[in-house]
């Protein structure tokens, strides 16, 4: 008997994804946990195994279709085996609970033959109405007493998040819709219609792959989100650079590269102890502030498909040769398209380098649900006061009147207003800019 295998949950708020390879081919006989798609998803390129087995019939997608979660993906003529049974919410809990605890995504069909979550299992009745939501979202919605039927989902397809329900609670216990400035989400606005381009011209349509979309998406919600404040200055790394280029070769014999990034990285880790707001996240609805004990750096990375983030875990307990081997590391799984969800998950604040391309200061956006970001631009040779290159060096000395050149790096902070003041930012970035400027500042209050 011929079935259909479809395509399975991959983790929380994934709801589709665009296939870059098919695996197989009609008449391959298939086994069980074998990949048959390489799909690319809003947030990483994975892997899809199959939880049948037989010989391929029919090929139902191909490279280049957007295909959605419950989608047929290929049929097989079974070896003598039962299919699989449908989906269920506990079944999809597993596969949720794989993603947000780091479970590679090509193991959720693994954990969805296991034990099922009897919580879960217990409130399935309450959850069939159509209402298109992860597992966790449910959860979240019956914790706080909320009908998730009642919620307007802001995702494709009305695909309803944890942070649409977090709005949606607020808005019951105040009152106060998001029109109203009280609502975690913004009220929703008419996609605008285009002109028809083609009257002036050829034009040439192109499909916004997955990665696109999602950071679309993504950085829509955070500028509608968040009050966003820059503030910007200016680092005497000239001699840093000379440390740099002195110690190079140990990183690259290690495996890494010595680059500012990474030394901003262990320069952030220790500013975030000494600024602990920085490392935190707002929690609208319940009204309180979440400070976290770790400090997981994300630094942003360019890649032919878009803007990726993977995530320094734990950057504070590395030395700096040790994070220019990690992010050497991370930003070639990155660029390969060997990144992985777990990869991505947990950071607690981002950098992004657009030193290597140029610029002097630009505004970065926040990484919701971060509170903060450093953007890095490209240093340059700048005449300063030699007084004030003095102070750069750790020196009060200088007649003021001497113009020296000096290796100036630009920085931009952008941070949530509603968790930092401006003072706080502008007490950070300095401390930020005195670290690069006198190293001997992480050993003392780092």
């Amino acid at each position: 008997m011929a079935i259909d295998f479809n395509l399975p949950e991959l983790g929380e708020d994934i709801t589709a994804g665009d296939v870059l390879r098919v695996l197989v081919k009609p008449g391959d006989v298939l086994a069980n946990d074998q990949p048959v798609l390489e799909l690319e998803t809003d947030k990483a390129t994975i892997e899809v195994p199959s939880s049948v087995a037989g010989q391929v019939k029919e090929i139902k997608v191909k490279a280049g279709d957007t295909v959605k979660v419950g989608q047929a993906i290929l049929s097989v003529e079974e070896n003598g085996s039962s299919p699989p049974p449908p989906p269920t919410p506990s079944t999809s809990a597993a596969a949720t609970t794989a993603a947000e605890h780091g479970v590679p995504v090509n193991k959720v069909v693994d954990i969805s033959r296991g034990a099922r979550q009897s919580a879960d299992t217990s409130h399935a009745a309450s959850d069939l109405p159509a209402a298109p939501a992860a597992p966790s979202v449910r959860r979240m919605a019956r914790e706080l007493g909320v009908d998730i039927r009642q919620v307007a989902g802001s995702g494709p397809d009305g695909r309803i998040s944890i942070e649409d329900v977090k709005a949606h609670a607020k808005r019951i216990v105040t009152g106060v819709g998001p029109a109203d400035g009280g609502g975690a989400q913004a009220p929703d606005v008419p996609a605008r219609a285009l002109p028809d381009f083609s009257r002036w011209g050829a034009i040439d349509r192109q499909p916004m792959r997955a990665v696109r979309r999602k950071t679309a998406e993504h950085l829509s919600a955070a500028w509608a989100e968040v009050p966003h404040v820059t503030q910007h200055d200016l680092a005497d790394i000239t001699a840093l650079e000379e440390l740099r280029r002195r110690y190079s070769k140990q990183a690259e014999a290690a495996g890494g590269s010595l680059t500012i990034t990474a030394i901003a990285t262990k320069v952030v880790a220790s500013a975030l102890k000494v600024f602990p707001q920085f490392n935190s996240s707002i929690d609208v609805v319940a009204g309180e502030i979440v400070y976290k004990k770790y400090i997981n750096i994300g630094i942003a990375v360019d890649t032919d498909r878009g803007l990726l983030v993977p995530v320094i875990r734990d950057a504070d307990a590395k030395n700096v040769i040790q994070l220019s081997v990690e992010l050497s590391g991370l930003s070639e799984k990155a660029r390969t398209h060997k990144i992985s969800l777990e990869d991505m998950q947990g950071g607690s604040f981002s950098i992004s380098n657009l030193g290597g391309i140029g610029g002097s200061f630009f505004t970065p956006i926040v990484n919701l649900p971060e509170v903060a970001i450093l953007g890095i631009s490209r240093a340059k040779m700048e005449p300063v006061y030699a007084k004030d290159a003095d102070r750069g060096r750790g020196r009060g000395s200088g007649d003021g009147a001497r113009l020296v050149p000096r290796l100036m790096l630009p920085l931009s902070l952008s941070y949530d207003h509603r968790v930092i003041d401006g003072a706080d930012g502008a007490r950070f970035l300095r401390w930020v800019v005195e670290a690069l400027e006198q190293p001997f500042l992480l050993a003392l209050q780092g």
